[in-house]
Parts: C-alpha cells; structure tokens; sequence
C-alpha cells in the first residue's frame, strides 16, 4: 500500500467516526442528563448491586418525611401551606416527584387545586448548580385559564413548593412536554428559572393582643 493509499483510508475512517459522533451526539446528551434513578436499565445493575438496591428501597418505603406544599386559598386568592407525609428517597429527583405527585393530586384541607388533576410530571432533572428542572404534560396549562393570577398560583405552588422543602434547590425551570415555554398562559415569564416569591403566601394571622380597659379609653389609675 502507497502513503497516499494510506492517507487516504485514514481520512476516510476520521470522517466516518465524525458522522457517526454527529448522529449520535443529541442519545448521548439526553443520556447525560437524566436522573441516575432513570437509568435502570444499565448492564451490571443485576446481581449484588440490584440486591442492595432492593433493600435500600424497601428500607426508605418504610420511612415518611413531612413536607410543606402550597395550595391556592379559597378566601384569600393567595397561596396557603399545607402538611403532608411523603415517603423518604434517598434520591434527590424521586423525592421531588412524590412532592409534585402530591400537589397534582389536591388539598386535602379544602385548599383550591393550582393543577390540574390530569398532569403529569413527565422527567425531573436537578442540575448542579440547583436549579431543578420539571417536565410537565400539556395538562399543567388548563387550570390557568382563570387569568394572571391562575397562572401566578400555579406556577408559584410549583416553585414554592419544592424550594420550601429542598434547600439543594435555588431555582425551579417549567418545562411542557420536553420543550421551554415563554409562559403557561401568557403572564408569568418561564424563559428562565424561578427563585421562590413568598409574597404569594398568606401570612399567619398575629394574636389577638389583650385589651387594656374599655376601647378608646385611657386605663383607670
């Protein structure tokens, strides 16, 4: 074989190893970026590893963290605290899909609902600098349909509720069935990630302070 020959060959196997990185490059990254928990299907997860895996979750189903979810109020039209008992994981993106499985599924309290019954979170991923990112079916749009203050509801019960209970994350990404949106109904900016807003929250009312003698009265020496 001539040098020429040889040059030649190898320039044609660098540019088929080109296109084949090309193709595949978009699997790789989606690959990069799921959630450990989702790669379930990996060679080597048999044997003493899966075993470990078993009892580790058997162990952590037997156990109940209280976490703090926000729902809209009925009297108020502001955002309300409610307690619930989630199971424990010691996964950081299975934790934060029992907590907006819970807030999908309503108050319990007699709290309005700010999603739709109907939605599904579809992948939650938790970058490393904490902002979670959650993937919504098109079902999270409909019960925006009441205006602002809906969507306000909604997306801040989302946001809210997750940095509330996991100081790991900052900021809280929306996206709808794999893609960004601009917003859910036209209001609320999710072209970027959310901080919390506690100024949605209904605040605790203060106690009522004794009262000193007769109202508009100075005290009787």
């Amino acid at each position: 074989m001539t040098a020429r020959q040889a040059n030649l060959l190898t320039a044609l196997g660098l540019a088929t190893l080109t296109a084949a990185v090309t193709l595949t490059a978009p699997r790789w990254s989606l690959w990069l970026r799921e959630p450990l928990a989702a790669r379930e299907d990996e060679p080597g997860a048999e044997g003493a590893e899966a075993e470990g895996d078993a009892g580790a979750a058997e162990a952590e189903g037997e156990r109940r963290i209280s976490v703090r979810l926000y729902f809209e109020s009925a009297d108020e039209g502001v955002l309300a605290p409610e307690e619930r008992s989630v199971p424990l994981s010691g996964d950081l993106g299975r934790q934060l899909e029992a907590v907006i499985g819970e807030l999908i599924r309503g108050s319990t309290t007699g709290l309005l609902p700010t999603l739709s019954p109907e939605t599904r979170l579809l992948e939650v991923f938790v970058s490393a600098r904490g902002v979670a990112y959650l993937d919504f079916s098109s079902e999270a749009r409909q019960a925006v349909a009441g205006g602002s203050k809906a969507e306000l509801m909604a997306v801040f019960s989302i946001v809210n509720s997750v940095t509330a209970n996991f100081p790991a994350v900052r900021k809280v990404q929306i996206l709808i069935e794999d893609k960004p949106v601009a917003t859910l109904a036209g209001h609320v900016d999710l072209s970027r990630p959310l901080p919390p807003d506690m100024t949605f929250v209904a605040l605790p009312s203060a106690p009522a302070s004794p009262s000193h003698g007769v109202s508009g009265t100075a005290p009787s020496r």
